[in-house]
């Protein structure tokens, strides 16, 4: 058979580059060239795994579980687990505490006091006559009640209130922040997993070319180059296979710390938060958001604290009762009843501590206005990013149909021995597979957009649900 028939056969069977050259070139016995295996560089079902793929495919493998559903089992499990939520907690506990302390206020107030003492008297002029001494006891038996003080309790309850509920919205912050994070590691975590997916696809089809190539050069010692090229794109393939892994190690240590070190084998992700929401329903929904919510409320209870500094500028009036009973070496009782009347003449600082409330609480308002304001701005940036990702999505799906059937194409003509080198070959690979990670990423990109815009309103959870 000449060389010429033989590479015409080959062709007709579509038999693989390495394998046509080969047999050629007399290196493998001619009896493939009747029977020919299939190609093992044109599908990606068919290539060998690397070794790194197999010690990996623990970490790479994709549960069933509903992606929804484990996300929100997640997050719980961050929410339960978290420092930060705890002392939030800790600390909405104590602002409650400080309200009833506030309301207390207004009830009455008794103390008891005792004394106990030697004591003794000279009347001068007297002698021994006018000298008294021995034991003495006495108690005291005070109480005391607000009747009216120009409202200043009522708005010191009010701002004690304010504060509360500041103090109960900053929980939700912390808890929003907390599955926010979660829900941004959990995507990161898929994102890489689909990434490394990619990259050992594409390093097996390396490496299945430069096997293909090291059967070339033994036939051919000019082609020696290009086994160099496809050895250099192996090797890059490979490092940004392994980088690959190691940041989805990292994003699942990460997500540890919040979720415990028992995670659940990841679900696909990759379409979990896809769906865009209305931009003037996100804008309206600023408002009900736990950051603004608790600046309003902040801002209220700056408000009341200054009006309370006013009112206890004010005349106060207070109920007043009082015994004291004597007994020892003089005994004797004492009462008192009525009323307690303080009006303030000169107060030095009183007007300055009024102006200094007051200034608080317009602080206050514009630092609301301003949460309202970021987040609206914030909104619109990360909704903009987001079409755009979700668009660079649907754009690269229509880039990859054509840089599949250009590898495609590129790689059978390569097979076909001399109509396109392998650096065309190595280059239309290359291309296809930078397309898929960029797919990957555009894709994830949206959704962790997405979450952002949620949880700049109701929270992330929402669409969860």
């Amino acid at each position: 058979m000449t060389q010429s028939t033989l590479r015409r056969g080959l062709r007709r069977h579509s038999i693989s580059a390495p394998v046509a050259l080969a047999l050629t070139a007399g290196l493998v016995p001619s009896a493939w060239a009747q029977d020919p295996p299939p190609s093992r560089c044109s599908d990606d079902g068919s290539l060998p795994q690397s070794s790194s793929a197999v010690r990996d495919a623990a970490l790479l493998e994709t549960g069933s579980a509903d992606p929804r559903a484990q996300l929100q089992e997640m997050v719980q499990r961050a929410l339960e687990r978290s420092n930060s939520i705890g002392a939030s907690r800790l600390l909405a506990q104590s602002a409650e505490a400080d309200l009833a302390e506030a309301k207390a206020q207004r009830l009455p107030t008794v103390n008891l006091g005792m004394t106990g003492a030697h004591v003794g008297t000279q009347i001068p002029g007297e002698g021994p006559a006018g000298r008294s001494s021995g034991l003495q006891g006495r108690g005291t038996l005070n109480v005391t009640a607000p009747l009216y003080d120009s409202g200043r309790i009522t708005k010191l309850t009010e701002w004690r209130a304010q504060l509360a509920e500041a103090a109960r919205y900053s929980q939700s912050s912390a808890e929003e922040q907390v599955a926010l994070q979660t829900v941004t590691l959990a995507l990161d975590r898929g994102r890489y997993q689909l990434q490394a997916q990619v990259y050992g696809q594409y390093t097996r089809k390396m490496a299945c070319l430069v096997e293909a190539l090291e059967i070339i050069t033994k036939a051919d010692r000019g082609r020696a180059s290009e086994l160099v090229q496809a050895q250099k794109s192996l090797q890059q393939a490979d490092l940004s296979y392994e980088q690959t892994v190691s940041a989805l190690r990292q994003t699942e240590v990460r997500l540890r710390r919040y979720v415990g070190d028992e995670l659940p084998r990841p679900a696909a992700m990759s379409s979990v938060l896809a769906r865009l929401p209305d931009l003037n329903e996100a804008l309206a929904d600023v408002l009900v958001s736990a950051d603004v919510s608790q600046a309003a409320a902040t801002a209220q209870a700056q408000r009341s604290y200054a009006e309370s500094v006013r009112a206890g500028q004010q005349p106060s009036v207070s109920l007043l009762v009082q015994g004291i009973a004597t007994v020892g070496q003089s005994k004797q009782n004492e009462w008192i009843g009525g009323v307690q009347v303080n009006i303030p003449i000169v107060q030095p600082g009183a007007d300055s501590a009024l102006t200094s409330a007051r200034r608080r609480a317009q602080a206050a308002s514009m630092q609301r206005d301003d949460t309202i304001e970021a987040k609206r701005y914030r909104v619109q940036e990360m909704y903009e990013a987001a079409q755009s990702s979700l668009d660079r999505a649907r754009r690269i799906v229509e880039i990859l149909r054509n840089s599949d059937r250009v590898r495609g194409f590129t790689l059978q003509q390569w097979q076909q021995l001399g109509k396109r080198s392998l650096f065309d070959v190595m280059a239309a690979e290359g291309d296809y597979y930078s397309m898929r990670i960029s797919h990957v990423n555009a894709l994830y990109d949206a959704q962790q957009v997405v979450a952002i815009i949620w949880s700049q309103g109701r929270g992330v959870v929402t669409p969860l649900r």
